[in-house]
Formats: structure tokens, sequence, C-alpha cells
């Protein structure tokens, strides 16, 4: 079996400080998955202060699809890994940084690299594709998480 990775970029701006929106992004809870507008559970385990291994079950249609990842935090660069350790895409990484855009705006940089195995390489207009495919489905995620960190994060700005 050969493995092959596609890589995908995306941006995500945030109305809040750089500061303010890596805090939000990186403190895990039971309910994340809801704030991305996807149905599933997510289980935390809390090896240190910077690693953290998250479990995330989500319920689509045709049944479940649980991914396990290893998330390395470095809170001095605004910036975190995410390794998937589970069985589907095992090996992919992706990357997230904190951006400042100002004194009260920032974004995050997704970097993205997703691991397949399969019996042979697609062709390259596939896998351009495929980048194409993923782009679109984290930056959705990620739009829903800008609407959920407005709600939270304004609150508190009231």
């Amino acid at each position: 079996m050969e493995s092959y990775s596609v890589h995908y970029k995306f941006s995500q701006h945030f109305n809040f400080p750089s500061r303010d929106a890596y805090r939000w992004c990186t403190d895990y809870h039971k309910d994340d998955i809801a704030l991305m507008g996807a149905n599933g559970e997510r289980r935390i385990m809390r090896i240190n202060d910077d690693t953290i291994v998250l479990t995330d079950t989500f319920l689509i249609k045709e049944g479940k699809i649980t991914k396990k990842r290893l998330v390395r935090l470095y809170p001095e660069c605004l910036f975190w890994t995410n390794t998937r350790l589970s069985p589907e895409g095992r090996h992919s990484q992706f990357i997230y940084q904190i951006v400042s855009e100002g004194e009260n705006g920032s974004r995050l940089d997704f970097t993205g690299s997703q691991v397949y195995y399969e019996k042979e390489r697609p062709t390259a207009a596939r896998m351009a594709s495929l980048a194409a495919e993923l782009a679109s489905e984290d930056s959705s995620l990620w739009k829903s998480l800008a609407r959920a960190m407005e709600k939270d994060l304004g609150q508190q700005q009231v």
C-alpha cells in the first residue's frame, strides 16, 4: 500500500486580539463538536500543560467516524499542531498559527497535510481536487468556530 499527502491551506479572520483568539481556540471543551456545527462527542485527555489527546467521534449518515489526535501547544508563538493518531488519516498533521491583524483583530493561518494510504497515488488533478475539498470542509468548520468565538468573547467585552 502506498501513502501520499495532500497539502492545503486557508485563513480565518477573528474580530479579537491574537492572544484572546489563541486562548479561545486552544481551550478545549466537550461541546466543541457542536460549536463546529457537527454532531458527536469529544473526549479530552490532558497529558500536561502543552500536550493533549483529543478523541472526537462524529455522527454522520454512514455511522460514526472517530478521530484521535495528539495536540501540541506553543502559546509563546500562538501556534499549535494536531497529529492524527487514529487509523483514518493516521500521521496526518495540521498546523495552526494565530497572527495579529492589529489591536483588535487576528487570523488563523491553517496548513493541513492529510495522509492517505491507498493502492496507488492519484493524478495531479485528483490531488488538487482533494486539496480543494479538504480546504472547503475544514474552513467551513472554522467559520462555525469563528461565529462561536464571536458569541463567547463578544459577550465578555460588553
